[in-house]
């Protein structure tokens, strides 16, 4: 299989990677703006194939999609799991990290799947998982700060739902995982000395598992991946 993650360079894009690279049919494609982390790992691995870019210059990404549907003719999974997270009060939040978390949260997963399309179209059975927050979903318990990031959130998750529908009579599922709180670099920056009560390693199992599987069951779902209630 040919896998494509977002933001792969820590975190649950790193641990998913890893995972990914565990079966020797698998070509993982890792898209991140920093690669310390996977260029370590592709020293061990061959099978990993690093694309470096910034998902916020979003002008940029149509071209690299398309240098990417050039070299691989096949996408079976799709995973969108980078993200961006700022905390800060509605009032004080600023245009440029206003426009950061639509480019990347949302802006960037669009383009991502619209240009990929073709590629996707070519598997038996492909699945796209955007990766979410339960931030994200109608009902559920709100923050205060994250005024940016929930919305853009919300907005990936109707994506989810509309491109379901359009892609219906295609092999394509699309779903998405709402997760919460996943104790990350992300989440540590944006709350300082907060404790999450899962790991990214962790979470990345569930996602994993739910890639390779997750599709024969469910299409343009949206499925809360939390210990919170709402």
């Amino acid at each position: 299989m040919n896998i494509i993650i977002t933001g792969a360079n820590k975190g649950i894009g790193l641990e998913l990677t890893k995972l990914f690279l565990q079966k020797k049919n698998n070509t993982v494609i890792a898209l991140s703006k920093s690669n310390n982390n996977l260029t370590k790992l592709a020293k061990l691995n061959a099978k990993l194939k690093i694309i470096k870019f910034d998902l916020e210059n979003i002008a940029l990404l149509p071209g690299q999609m398309k240098d990417i549907g050039k070299s691989y003719k096949k996408i079976d999974v799709l995973i969108n799991n980078a993200g961006v997270l700022y905390n800060t009060v509605f009032e004080n939040t600023t245009y440029q990290q206003l426009e950061s978390s639509i480019s990347v949260n949302f802006k960037a997963p669009y383009i991502i799947i619209q240009k990929l399309l073709p590629q996707l179209k070519k598997s038996k059975a492909a699945h796209i998982v955007n990766i979410s927050s339960i931030g994200g979903v109608q009902g559920s318990l709100k923050f205060k700060g994250l005024s940016s990031y929930s919305p853009t959130k919300a907005a990936l998750i109707c994506l989810t739902e509309c491109l379901a529908e359009e892609l219906k009579n295609t092999k394509i599922s699309v779903n998405s995982l709402a997760l919460g709180a996943v104790q990350t670099k992300m989440l540590q920056n944006a709350f300082p000395g907060y404790k999450a009560t899962v790991s990214a390693k962790q979470m990345s199992k569930y996602i994993y598992n739910f890639a390779l599987t997750g599709h024969t069951l469910c299409n343009g779902k949206v499925i809360s991946v939390s210990k919170s209630n709402p």
